[in-house]
C-alpha cells in the first residue's frame, strides 16, 4: 500500500518565517547610483545588470554577521513554526554549498560558509520545520534558464539542459544534505509545461515523499494554494493554503524602504488569515551583512507576545465558516467546541460590554486566554433585530497591548451562526 503523506504539521503551523536573502541584499536597492523601483530581489533584472557585473558583486558578498542561531531564535520567539529560506532565487545564485554549480555562497564568495547547514542544525534544535524556496524556472545567470538578460528568447533556450544540469541536481542536494525538509516553495513557473511541473513534483517525492510541494510549482500540481503576494481571500477557503507577505514593501533588503507595518497590523492580518483557514508566511529581508533589520525583529517579537499567551487560538485551528460579518474589532478563530474571539484593544473602555451577535450556539464558559480569568457573559435575544447575541463583560485592564483572546467553550462541536437572510 502506498504511504499516505501527511500535511497535518502544515495545517497546524499557521505561521512561518520567509527569508529573502542573497547577493541582491548587498546591493540594498541601488546599483551605480540608480535606485531600484519595486522589490529588492529583482534588482538584477530591473536594472539590467548583466551576469558578469552581478558576478563581480557576488565575489564581494561577505555576510560576516550572519548568525543562524539568532535567526532561528527570532523565529521561535515570534511564534513561527516553519522557516522558508531562499536557496536559489531568480538571480541564479545558490545560497548554500552546491556541488553542481560553483556559483554559490561557499565557493564564489569570501564568506566561505554554508548558511543552510548552520540553519538546519538550529532548526532541528528549535523544532522548527526547515523549508526551501527554489526558483525552478527563472534563472537569470544560467544561459538556459528562463527570464535572463540576453539575446536568446525563452522559447529558444535549451530548458531541458537547465533542468537536467542545474535545477534537478540542486533540488537533490537540498533534499539529501540537510535532513528532513518540510516543503519546497517553488516560484514563477513561467512557460513551464504541465509535464515539466509534474516531473519536478515527482522528482521531489522520489527523494523525500513527505516534503510538501507548494502551489507555485505551476499547472495546478501543488499540494496547497499559495495566494498572490500579500493577498488574503475574502472568504474561508477549502483546502490548505498560505499567504506570503511582507513586513514593509519589499522582500529582499532595500536600505530606503522604511514603510514598516506595525504589530497591530500584523496581528490583524494573521488572525484574518488563520480565521479563514490559511497560514501566514511572513518575510524578513536580512541585509548584506546577514543582519535582520531591527524593525523586523521588534515587530515579530510583539507577535510572539500575543502567541505565547494565546497560542491555542492560532495553532491547529480551522476556518470559521458562515459568520456573515467581517468584523474590525473581533476576529474569529476556532477548533472543536471552541470559538475564539480575538478582540482588538484599540478603543477598549473599562467596563465595556462586548456584543457578539448572531450566535445560535450556547456558550458553556468564557475565559481570557492570557490570564485564565473567567469572563462574565450571558445570552440575549434582541427583539429589534430578532437575533441572538452573547454579551461579554471584559476586565477594566486588558493583559495584552493589541489583541486579547476570549475562549468561548461551546455546547456544539462547531459554532452555529444565524444567516442575515433570516433576519
Amino acid at each position: 500500500m502506498k504511504k499516505q503523506v501527511s500535511r497535518q504539521w502544515f495545517r497546524d503551523a499557521k505561521y512561518g518565517m520567509f527569508i529573502h536573502w542573497g547577493v541582491y541584499s548587498k546591493l540594498a536597492g541601488s546599483y551605480k547610483g540608480r535606485e531600484l523601483p519595486g522589490i529588492g530581489e529583482w534588482i538584477m533584472k530591473r536594472l539590467d545588470i548583466h551576469a558578469a557585473e552581478y558576478e563581480a558583486v557576488a565575489k564581494e558578498f561577505n555576510p560576516a554577521e550572519f548568525n543562524a542561531k539568532e535567526w532561528v531564535r527570532l523565529a521561535k520567539d515570534a511564534g513561527m513554526k516553519y522557516l522558508v529560506y531562499t536557496a536559489k532565487h531568480h538571480d541564479g545564485f545558490a545560497m548554500y554549498h552546491s556541488d553542481c554549480s560553483k556559483y554559490n555562497i561557499v565557493d564564489f564568495t569570501p564568506f566561505g560558509r554554508d548558511p543552510v547547514a548552520e540553519l538546519a542544525e538550529e532548526c532541528k534544535k528549535a523544532d522548527i520545520a526547515l523549508c526551501f524556496y527554489y526558483s525552478q524556472a527563472q534563472d537569470w545567470h544560467d544561459p538556459d534558464g528562463y527570464g535572463g538578460i540576453g539575446p536568446i528568447p525563452d522559447e529558444e533556450k535549451n530548458f531541458r539542459r537547465y533542468l537536467d544540469e542545474k535545477c534537478k541536481p540542486q533540488l537533490r542536494e537540498l533534499l539529501t544534505k540537510y535532513g528532513d525538509i518540510g516543503l519546497l516553495w517553488f516560484d514563477t513557473p513561467q512557460i513551464m509545461t504541465y509535464e515539466h511541473s509534474l516531473e519536478l513534483k515527482e522528482y521531489v517525492k522520489s527523494i523525500q515523499p513527505d516534503c510538501i510541494v507548494s502551489g507555485r510549482i505551476g499547472n495546478r500540481l501543488g499540494e496547497y494554494m499559495s495566494t498572490g503576494d500579500n493577498r488574503i481571500p475574502l472568504l474561508p477557503y477549502d483546502g490548505d493554503w498560505e499567504v506570503p507577505a511582507t513586513l514593509n514593501d519589499t522582500w529582499g533588503f532595500k536600505a530606503n524602504d522604511h514603510n514598516w507595518k506595525n504589530p497591530a497590523d500584523i496581528l490583524r492580518l494573521m488572525l484574518k488569515i488563520n480565521g479563514r483557514g490559511g497560514n501566514y508566511l511572513l518575510n524578513v529581508g536580512p541585509d548584506g551583512l546577514g543582519r535582520i533589520p531591527q524593525p523586523s525583529k521588534d515587530i515579530l517579537l510583539k507577535t510572539g507576545e500575543f502567541l505565547k499567551a494565546n497560542g491555542a487560538a492560532i495553532y491547529g485551528t480551522r476556518a470559521v465558516y458562515n459568520y456573515p460579518y467581517d468584523l474590525e474589532n473581533i476576529l474569529l478563530t476556532s477548533r472543536d467546541y471552541h470559538l475564539y474571539l480575538n478582540i482588538s484593544a484599540k478603543g477598549h473602555q473599562p467596563g465595556l460590554i462586548t456584543h457578539f451577535t448572531l450566535m445560535n450556539t450556547r456558550v458553556k464558559k468564557a475565559t481570557m486566554l492570557a490570564t485564565g480569568e473567567d469572563i462574565p457573559f450571558n445570552h440575549q435575544h434582541d427583539k429589534a433585530s430578532n437575533s441572538n447575541r452573547v454579551l461579554l463583560r471584559l476586565p477594566a485592564e486588558l493583559p495584552l497591548e493589541y489583541f486579547n483572546t476570549v475562549d468561548l467553550e461551546l455546547e456544539d462541536k462547531t459554532p452555529v451562526f444565524e444567516s442575515l437572510d433570516n433576519l
